[in-house]
């Protein structure tokens, strides 16, 4: 859709440059104790989940007080000052992580749209949450530093400031605990500016939950089971207010989601069961999803394959494959101009096209002195939306029947495959074997 301009007359899905999804390398993000678990998880008992994951959390938890007391004493603390530090955080309690760069859109600091309804979902005293924050503002980025200042400022509160820290010096050493430690993984970046957002699917690698925006990798992979979507107010051009609707989503999820699932543990203490079953489902189904192997694997299929075979056959005999398809190639943009159709018709059993049932389509195109052989006519159709535009585009070529008075005729009978407002138009593209794309060259003629 990006690119649809540099392609006039054809579909969003025709345009020919793809995407390709990032992936992580899963050794160096994934914790030892959860590579080992996760290669027996059909046979590991709820119980044992649990542990392995509480187990990660404490790590984090000692960490983060160790890098607590550390900045506190850089920015001037006393010892005497830093009793605190020693209990801050709770192996425990439901942890939150958000560790990135630091731009403006990915909006570190949504989470501090109310402060006060933040520091209640900190402070809950029978469902409490910690927040992990690590990041770094480039340094000519005024307004990033101006966010990490803000968030900084709320850590320091004394009332939270044992359930939300600020971290800096974000590096790898960092988030080779982080990743694991947390239950939750938050990412809530101004739609649809998110690239990508590979921090998540490191996250994911380690049995944590995504708690994201629908954008990047997560719009894509998100399935309802493997964490949760933040609602977003697309289309609410005031960006104030659309921050204050989706942080109003964040806490709503936060207080009545995440929360009650964490600590949904059975009378007896036992681990949430409810909470291990997305863990479970999230390194089953996720987890093969957002590894770079995945990745290499679209390159390779996509791209590289298809360009390597193209290549060989312009190489061929002297490079004669490439110069056959120069000489056309000229030959076609000189007389494509002389390209039209000039007319279309359709007709069937009944006067309104019906389900499945056949409708002929004939069409009278002029080529100019192009032949048939350097065409492909199609009949493009599809369903009709409100701006009587065709939206989700098929094609079938049309098969030439024979020549009258001045132009060629095509025909195809097509069947009805939808209910709904139908629509279609017949269209002329440039045809050759050596062509990698039938958009390729940009040239289309439409009826």
């Amino acid at each position: 859709t990006m690119f649809g301009g540099l392609w006039p007359g054809f579909d969003a899905t025709e345009v020919p440059i793809t995407s390709v999804t990032n992936g992580v390398h899963a050794p160096t993000w994934v914790a030892r104790e959860m590579q080992d678990l996760a290669a027996v998880l059909d046979k590991t008992s709820d119980a044992a989940l649990w542990a392995t994951r509480r187990a990660l959390r404490a790590r984090l938890v000692t960490d983060v007080r160790a890098r607590l007391r550390e900045s506190w004493l850089i920015r001037g603390a006393g010892e005497a000052e830093l009793g605190w530090t020693e209990t801050a955080f709770d192996p425990d309690v439901l942890t939150v992580g958000f560790a990135r760069r630091v731009p403006s859109y990915k909006r570190l600091t949504l989470m501090l749209q109310d402060p006060e309804r933040l520091a209640a979902l900190l402070l809950d005293p029978e469902r409490p949450i910690q927040m992990i924050i690590a990041g770094k503002a480039h340094p000519a980025d005024e307004g990033g530093k101006e966010l990490v200042q803000q968030i900084v400022a709320f850590a320091d509160r004394e009332d939270v400031r044992h359930r939300i820290a600020f971290l800096p010096g974000y590096d790898m050493r960092m988030a080779k605990v982080l990743y694991p430690g947390c239950d939750v993984w938050l990412n809530n970046p101004l739609r649809p500016l998110e690239a990508c957002g590979t921090s998540g699917m490191k996250a994911a690698l380690n049995g944590v939950l995504n708690l994201s925006i629908r954008d990047g990798w997560w719009d894509e992979m998100f399935d309802g089971q493997n964490g949760w979507a933040i609602a977003t107010a697309d289309g609410v051009e005031d960006p104030v207010r659309r921050d204050e609707l989706e942080a109003g989503a964040l806490y709503d999820l936060l207080e009545n989601a995440v929360a009650p699932r964490f600590y949904g543990a059975t009378p007896g203490g036992s681990a949430p069961t409810h909470w291990l079953a997305m863990v479970r489902h999230t390194l089953a189904t996720l987890g093969p999803q957002v590894l770079a192997d995945r990745m290499l694997a679209e390159y390779v299929t996509q791209l590289y394959a298809p360009a390597a075979r193209s290549s060989r056959a312009l190489r061929a005999d002297g490079y004669g494959g490439a110069k056959e398809l120069s000489a056309w190639t000229a030959r076609v943009r000189t007389h494509w101009p002389e390209v039209a159709v000039l007319h279309v018709e359709s007709g069937g059993d009944a006067d309104v096209p019906v389900l499945g049932q056949p409708l002929p389509i004939r069409a009278v195109v002029a080529l100019g002195p192009l032949s048939v052989e350097d065409v492909e006519v199609q009949v493009a159709y599809g369903t009709v939306d409100e701006n009587d535009d065709v939206r989700d585009i098929e094609t079938l070529p049309m098969l030439h029947t024979g020549f009258v008075d001045g132009g060629h005729r095509f025909e195809v009978t097509l069947r009805l495959s939808r209910s709904g407002p139908f629509g279609y138009t017949v269209r002329v593209l440039p045809r050759h074997p050596l062509l990698p794309n039938a958009a390729d060259l940009g040239l289309v003629v439409s009826a």
